[in-house]
C-alpha cells in the first residue's frame, strides 16, 4: 500500500494560538517541493520514528511551508515531546476515501444501498470525518454500532449531516 516514500527529520513543535491541534512537524521546503513534484494530492500516510502509519493532509503554514498535525494521544503513545528530533516518513495516501475504511462500515455500505447513497453524497471531508469516528474505537462491536447509527442517522435526515445531532444519536445508541 505504501508507494514511494520520503524520509526526513523534523522537530516536534508547538503551534501557537491553538488549544486543540497544538503539535506539529514542519516539512523542510526541499522535501515538500520533492513531494509536490511527484504527487498532486496533499493527503498522505505518515509515520514517526517507524511507528504506526497515520492518514492526514499536509497543512499550509504560510510562506510555502507545510506541516503535519500530531495529537496529544499519539504523542503520549509514542512517548514524544515538544522539541524531540523525529524521523518522519511520508507516502501517498492511496485509499479510496483518504482514510482507511473500517471493515464494519464496508460491509454495511454493501448491504444498505440507501445508507450508502446518502453516505457517498457527502463531501470527501465529511466522509473522512465519519470514517474516523467509526474507526477510532478498538472494539469491533462499538465500531459496528457506530456504523449502523451513522447510516440510520443519514437516512433519517436524508443526508443532511449535523455532527451535534449525530453525536447525540451515538449517545442514544449506547443506552441499548
Amino acid at each position: 500500500m505504501m508507494s514511494k516514500s520520503i524520509q526526513f527529520k523534523s522537530i516536534l513543535e508547538e503551534m501557537p494560538h491553538s488549544n486543540v491541534y497544538n503539535r506539529h512537524l514542519k516539512l523542510p521546503t526541499d522535501v515538500y517541493e520533492q513531494w509536490r513534484k511527484e504527487n498532486k494530492e496533499k493527503r498522505i500516510l505518515w509515520s514517526v520514528n517507524n511507528g504506526d502509519k497515520h492518514s492526514s493532509a499536509l497543512m499550509p503554514y504560510g510562506n510555502g511551508i507545510y506541516y503535519i498535525i500530531l495529537n496529544k494521544e499519539l504523542c503520549k503513545k509514542q512517548q514524544i515531546e515538544i522539541g524531540d528530533d523525529l524521523l518522519v516518513r511520508i507516502s501517498k495516501e492511496e485509499s479510496k476515501y483518504g482514510i482507511s475504511l473500517p471493515e464494519e462500515m464496508e460491509i454495511l455500505l454493501e448491504q444498505d444501498k440507501e445508507g450508502s447513497q446518502y453516505f457517498h453524497s457527502l463531501t470527501p471531508g465529511k466522509i473522512r470525518s465519519l470514517l474516523h469516528l467509526i474507526g477510532k474505537p478498538k472494539s469491533s462491536n462499538i465500531r459496528l454500532r457506530k456504523a449502523i447509527t451513522t447510516l440510520n442517522y443519514l437516512k433519517k435526515v436524508h443526508g443532511k449531516l449535523d455532527f451535534k445531532e449525530l453525536n447525540q444519536a451515538y449517545k442514544d445508541s449506547n443506552k441499548f
